[in-house]
């Protein structure tokens, strides 16, 4: 048989080899590109001064890198003596070391630390006297969101979910009720730690309209990669409305269907954790469910906010997000169903 004859079967195997390898460099390269969670693509001024110095950077670090690669490889070739080139001697290893090792690093660090101190200065700036404030209270593992008037009063509390207006800017108070936790919108700011028994500040202002992912950028327990929430950019006429719901207190039901899902809720030991403003439930431990079904996610960004999933973190919360503090309750269908309309009922 002709040994250097053609072998389908060799010529696959190396195929799926090219395969194993190329591909996990392009999900490892092109993963993060998705435009929602993306800090590479800045929707803010802030995010944009990140970006400009991460490409920066990006660029001057590819550079040095080639640069170095060349050296190693030109000194590689020259010291076998290929071609009739001389091996380097001492003295011009001695430069080349000087010039790659010392004045080379002597002239970059500088503009990179200069140009990161100027970034972190624009960004610890006040914010303006017109910011809307919004208080971010860090949780494990969720996120409250409550916004503030001239006085400091929260008129309107939600939870993992947080809208902005276009344009105008936002001033972020960040604070933590047990560990410390990050938050970082990696289209629209950089990251800011929130702090037991501390209130850090953040300002940023979003440019255009959109939906964008935040994750809680330091470790705080097992459900730490599921704390995430979302920011919504919107013009102000549809955030001034949108705002408008959401002060307001849910709407007493009307149909025998949801009176009996709310009879369901308040009777249930729900009411120790949650909230639902305009009736007795008053829990402060857990998300304010007053305009639950206008959120786009349960749980922090883990499930998408449909009937189904409400009734499996209802009934079996820990399958779902282990860890959590939230305990499975126990309801027969005759008491479910009405539940999960009622809850449906509050947009």
């Amino acid at each position: 048989m002709n040994q250097g004859a053609w072998n389908p079967g060799r010529s696959g195997g190396a195929r799926c080899r090219v395969k194993r390898v190329v591909l996990p460099i392009f999900v490892l390269l092109f993963g993060g590109c998705s435009g929602v969670q993306d800090a590479t693509n800045p929707m803010s001024p802030q995010a944009q001064m990140l970006a400009n110095l991460w490409w920066a950077m990006c660029i001057v670090a590819t550079l040095i890198l080639l640069a170095v690669m060349v050296a190693l490889l030109t000194g590689v070739w020259r010291s076998r003596g290929r071609r009739g080139e001389a091996p380097l001697n001492r003295r011009q290893s001695r430069n080349l070391v000087l010039a790659g090792g010392v004045i080379l690093p002597a002239i970059v660090l500088p503009i990179v630390l200069i140009s990161s101190v100027s970034i972190h200065r624009e960004l610890s700036a006040e914010p303006p006297e017109n910011a809307l404030t919004v208080e971010v209270i860090g949780r494990r593992w969720w996120w409250e969101i409550r916004y503030l008037d001239e006085q400091d009063r929260a008129v309107a509390v939600t939870a993992n979910e947080i809208h902005i207006p276009v344009g105008r800017p936002v001033k972020f108070l960040l604070k933590s009720r047990d560990v410390i936790h990050s938050f970082w919108v990696p289209n629209l700011s950089g990251k800011m730690d929130l702090i037991p028994g501390q209130s850090n500040v953040a300002w940023l202002t979003a440019d255009r309209a959109g939906e964008f992912r935040g994750q809680c950028a330091e470790f705080c327990g097992i459900q730490h990669a599921n704390m995430a929430f979302w920011v919504v950019a919107e013009p102000s006429e549809v955030f001034s409305n949108w705002l408008a719901r959401e002060r307001a207190p849910a709407v007493e039901p009307a149909d025998p269907v949801l009176a009996r899902g709310q009879q369901v809720f308040l009777s249930s030991p729900c009411v120790l954790c949650h909230s639902i403003r305009g009736t007795a439930a008053l829990g402060r431990v857990a998300p304010d469910l007053t305009h639950l079904a206008s959120r786009r996610t349960l749980a922090a960004g883990t499930l998408p906010n449909n009937r189904g999933n409400l009734a499996g973190w209802i009934l079996d919360p820990q399958h779902v997000k282990p860890g959590n503090k939230m305990p499975p309750v126990n309801y027969d269908a005759e008491s479910l169903h009405p539940l999960l309309s009622y809850l449906e009922s509050l947009k």
